[in-house]
């Protein structure tokens, strides 16, 4: 079963200085499960490399990708529509009080990259955290 990443996990695995490193870059190495890095993901990691970090850094990620160490997830037809559709509140937290960004709803999870998983390895627990997909119980 894939382990779909979202940013904050592939660039704290990235950056040495990040609180995270360590975990991030440990929960990636140990794992035996197919690493997917969502297109949309791919593109805010390479933004925040490029505001922080050495642009090489991207380089190396790339290399990753094209030694088949992640597969990058494209979005299938039904994930382009909002993700809000697919979503319900949880602990009576709305969803729509979330930041939303120009890629249509790029805080809710990504299931639907063509794999429908229930996984999504993420630091982001204040956005997440108000929302459940509907396909998987939490």
């Amino acid at each position: 079963m894939p382990l779909i990443l979202d940013t904050g996990p592939v660039y704290a695995s990235l950056d040495r200085s990040d609180r995270h490193h360590h975990a991030c870059r440990s929960l990636i190495e140990r794992s035996d499960e197919s690493l997917v890095i969502p297109a949309p993901v791919l593109v805010e990691v390479d933004f925040w490399i490029q505001e922080r970090l050495d642009p090489g850094v991207l380089l190396a990620l790339l290399a990753d990708i094209e030694a088949g160490a992640y597969v990058v997830g494209e979005p299938s037809s039904s994930g382009l529509r909002p993700r809000s559709t697919n979503l319900r509140p949880t602990r009576g937290r709305r969803y729509w009080l979330c930041r939303r960004g120009g890629a249509g709803d790029r805080r809710a999870p990504r299931p639907n990259f063509g794999l429908d998983e229930p996984k999504l390895a993420t630091l982001d627990r204040l956005h997440f955290g108000a929302v459940l997909p509907r396909h998987v119980h939490a």
